[in-house]
């Protein structure tokens, strides 16, 4: 009779372990960013590739548990894209310093995500709650900064040599945040509806 009676508390114990665990990947990807910046700097590229590898898998991972446990919570809805974005900027950054990636994107791609930032701290002080939805662009776009550093990475490896791909995703990437970036802009400022509500 003990042990039945314990037992839904053992349950609930153990869920309340278990839902922790999406949160902590995405901490765990947080913290990948300056190990990547560092494994760039060393020109470590295979464990700098895997690295990357990793927080992908990591991202999709902490995103199909929380959503097929109900895992979701305020603090992982918000970390999780901002770990992203470390990731990204990271590594736009360092492989720009290394001559692997032309200025004139790096600074495309940090103006829009300062841009978005701006724009969304700005809709939460004038109407103090702002629902923020990626748009269908947005996403496109991270798509492409995604597979631009993996294959740039890939080629630093000695893994590909695939130039003339890495110069179509640059062009892509370039298109994609401006126009991302536009879009933000005229949904935000005329109150289209589908990215940010009241």
């Amino acid at each position: 009779m003990l042990a039945v009676s314990r037992y839904p508390y053992q349950v609930y114990w153990v869920r309340s372990v278990v839902s922790y665990i999406p949160n902590l990947i995405t901490v765990l990807r947080v913290a990948a960013a300056p190990v990547l910046i560092l494994l760039l700097d060393s020109q470590a590229y295979m464990p700098a590739l895997a690295l990357f590898f990793a927080a992908g898998i990591s991202d999709a991972l902490d995103g199909f548990i929380a959503k097929r446990f109900n895992f979701q919570s305020q603090f992982g809805a918000i970390l999780d894209p901002v770990a992203d974005k470390l990731l990204l900027v990271s590594s736009f950054v360092m492989l720009t310093l290394l001559g692997h990636l032309p200025f004139w994107l790096l600074v495309i791609v940090v103006f829009r995500d300062v841009l978005i930032v701006g724009g969304y701290l700005v809709l939460v002080m004038l109407r103090e709650s702002v629902q923020m939805n990626p748009s269908a662009l947005s996403k496109l776009n991270t798509v492409f900064q995604i597979c631009l550093v993996g294959l740039v990475l890939a080629q630093l490896a000695n893994l590909v040599e695939m130039k003339a791909l890495v110069d179509v995703l640059i062009i892509l990437v370039a298109i994609t945040t401006v126009l991302s970036g536009v879009h933000y802009v005229w949904v935000w400022g005329f109150g289209k509806e589908g990215i940010a509500k009241e």
